[in-house]
């Protein structure tokens, strides 16, 4: 990949990407929904490295799943 991951911002800013492959914006959001990016003490939260602010794990499940094109993946809280 030819951008680092750093620079999203959100899960759906990787789910919407143009130039990514499904299987790599699929690896992405898995990385950032892994327990390896869980915030300390906040088991809800994801702050993957290099991205500034902590997420709400639903919203990685919600883009995961708006790749699928499940009915209200679309649908996710920004903070």
């Amino acid at each position: 990949m030819s951008q680092p991951v750093s620079r999203f911002l959100h899960p759906f800013d990787v789910a919407r990407h143009p130039s990514l492959e499904p299987e790599v914006k699929r690896a992405i959001l898995a990385r950032w929904a892994s327990d390896r990016s869980a915030v300390a003490g906040k088991p809800a939260l994801r702050k993957p490295p290099g991205v500034r602010r902590a997420i709400p794990v639903d919203d990685v499940f919600a883009a995961l799943r708006s790749l699928d094109g499940q009915p209200g993946a679309g649908e996710a809280t920004r903070q």
